[in-house]
Parts: structure tokens; C-alpha cells; sequence
């Protein structure tokens, strides 16, 4: 299949790129002029300049493709304005998705969040994992980047029942190599490394291999059905922080942090930076967004992937030993 990529130079879109020529499919991405072109080294494709916002280049790089998968999207916790963000991540995706059903693409695969997910629910002393079928609802978006999220999601779910054929996924925390930027959640692993992480958060992540959640998309594509929503994670890959830092230590040769921050300490702290920030003008480093999210274990039932597209299922634990691999020789931390 000849395949169009939005977001190809970002973590999951270049994994994605990777996958599709492991598979055999030929690839078209749309990518800035300034994109960071590391994550995609070694990899084979054509480049359409351009961003989701130019119409012009979506109908030109869409032009005879058969499949497209819209990857990108503006991800922030704290900005000092917020429309750019919504009109990238809403608008963007529905210039996409529309585009890609102008030029007659038999698959379009929309890449949202877990964030769209009901959260789980707490039974007794278990967390339920929640999956596609958990009640949401816009009001439970805690932060814009969430609600932009939500609204495209909806924006691609309409196409699907207008009868574009969309295809939705739902990545939870991917992990592994190629996160040049790095990602939020690979983020956690460098400091880490660097020794730079002295306590944490009591929170969790549904950890997932990179890799898995690129070959997810192209499941999708080859076995998605219109219009459904379809969580990629990992069904043993809930884990707290506290277990997922045992597991770094045990791998990677780094003691974990012992002190647990309490959230309303982590609450002020925010609080505090974002105040600066809004003076400053530059990020803060913990966002009340963050802080926030981080109040709930974000555990996931991914078994109707595995169960409909045939996810693939490595361990989380690999997952991470890939992703100390690749930091350690791609970054500058801690060996």
C-alpha cells in the first residue's frame, strides 16, 4: 500500500514509518521544513512539505494514496496560549481526515489518546483497568491539551459516521527507541538515568513498546473496523511508578528514588511554577495539567486490540530495556 504519515518525525510516527517498511508498504510524510529528521534515520520514504494547516500540501501529498495515518498533534501541558494548540489538534485533524477522503483513501487511522478514556475505577484497594466501552464525557477532559484531544476525536468519529473510513486508536504510554525529543514519559526515563529523579509521584502508566503501538496502527488499518476505537497497551503493562522505577533499577543499574511526593506538596509546587511562568514566559517544569493527570493510575484493558487487530503483546519490561539502549546511545545520560 502506498501510505501517507502525519507527525513522521515525532516518537510514534516515526516508529510507524519503520513498521511500514518492515511490512513492505511505501510511505509519503508531511513534515516542516525544521522537522527533526533522527527518529527517521535508516528509513524509506518521500517528503511532501507542509503542515496539517496547508491544504495545499495535504491534497498533494494524499494524491494516490491508499492509506493514511494522521499522527500528529500539538502536545502541551502549560502554554501562554492555548488556540494554536486546539486549532492544530481540532481543525488539523479534520483538514486531514477530510483530505484523505477526497483522495479516496480506503483506510484513514486516527491517532488519539488513553486521555479520551474513562478513567479507572477504584474497588477497594484494585484499580480496574477501563477500556473503549467506559462512559466519558468532554467535562472529564482535566486539561486543554485532553480536551483538544477529545474534540478531534469526535471530529473523527463524525467522518466515520458520515461514512469516511476512520479508523480510531488510543495509544497508552508508549516506550522504547526512537523518542528523540524526548516524550514526556521518556522523559521520566532519562532523568532517571541522569540521577536526576530524587522522589515521584504515587501514580501509574499502562507501559506499551513503541513498537507494538506502530504495528497497532497498521493492524488498524488492515483489520480496523469504521468508526471504533481501539485501545493500544499492553494488558500486563500497568504499573505504578514505583514498580516501573524497580524494574529501571533492575535493568539499568540506577537506584530507584525512595521518597514519595505527596500530591498536595507536588499541587503547590505547581501552583508556584506556573506562576513564575506566566511572568517568565517559559514552561514550567511540573504544569498543574501534569500534576493533576498524575492523581490517577491511568491503567487500560487493551484485550479488544489484541482480541480484533491481533495487537502484539512484548513485555513492558523489554520495552523499557530497549528504551535505556536507546537513551544511553542516542543521548546524553548516564551509562
Amino acid at each position: 500500500m502506498k501510505c501517507f504519515v502525519t507527525g513522521a518525525s515525532g516518537f510514534v510516527g516515526a516508529n510507524l514509518v519503520h513498521e511500514l517498511n518492515a511490512r513492505g508498504h511505501s510511505v509519503r510524510c508531511l513534515l516542516r521544513s525544521k522537522a527533526d529528521l533522527r527518529g527517521l534515520e535508516g528509513a524509506q520514504y518521500e517528503t511532501v512539505s507542509g503542515d496539517i494547516l496547508d491544504a495545499s500540501a495535504l491534497e498533494a501529498g494524499l494524491a494516490g494514496c491508499d492509506w493514511c495515518f494522521h499522527v500528529a498533534a500539538s502536545y502541551h501541558l502549560w502554554l501562554p496560549d492555548y488556540a494554536p494548540m486546539y486549532q492544530a489538534n481540532v481543525e488539523g485533524t479534520r483538514n486531514v481526515l477530510t483530505a484523505a477522503g477526497r483522495a479516496g483513501c480506503s483506510r484513514i487511522v486516527y491517532t488519539s489518546t488513553v486521555g479520551c478514556i474513562g478513567l479507572p475505577r477504584q474497588c477497594g484497594d484494585r484499580i480496574v483497568p477501563t477500556d473503549e466501552s467506559t462512559p466519558v464525557s468532554e467535562a472529564q477532559m482535566s486539561n486543554h491539551y485532553k480536551r483538544s484531544k477529545w474534540r478531534a476525536e469526535r471530529v473523527a468519529l463524525e467522518l466515520a459516521a458520515s461514512g469516511l473510513p476512520v479508523v480510531v486508536v488510543n495509544p497508552s504510554a508508549p516506550v522504547g527507541p526512537r523518542d528523540v525529543k524526548p516524550t514526556p514519559t521518556g522523559k521520566v526515563i532519562v532523568d532517571f538515568l541522569n540521577r536526576a529523579m530524587p522522589a515521584y509521584l504515587d501514580t501509574g502508566l499502562n507501559w506499551v513498546h513503541v513498537r507494538d503501538v506502530a504495528a497497532g496502527h497498521v493492524l488498524a488499518a488492515e483489520k480496523g473496523r469504521v468508526g471504533e476505537r481501539y485501545i493500544l497497551g499492553n494488558r500486563n503493562g500497568n504499573w505504578s511508578m514505583k514498580e516501573a522505577f524497580a524494574v529501571l533499577e533492575e535493568l539499568a543499574g540506577v537506584s530507584a528514588p525512595k521518597v514519595r511526593i505527596p500530591y498536595a506538596v507536588a499541587w503547590t509546587a505547581a501552583q508556584v511554577d506556573e506562576v513564575i511562568s506566566r511572568i517568565t514566559g517559559t514552561p514550567p517544569k511540573a504544569p498543574i495539567a501534569g500534576v493533576r493527570m498524575a492523581r490517577y493510575k491511568m491503567y487500560f484493558n487493551p484485550e479488544k486490540a489484541v482480541r480484533e487487530l491481533g495487537l502484539p503483546q512484548t513485555p513492558p519490561r523489554e520495552a523499557l530495556s530497549d528504551a535505556i539502549d536507546w537513551f544511553r546511545s542516542h543521548s546524553n545520560v548516564a551509562t
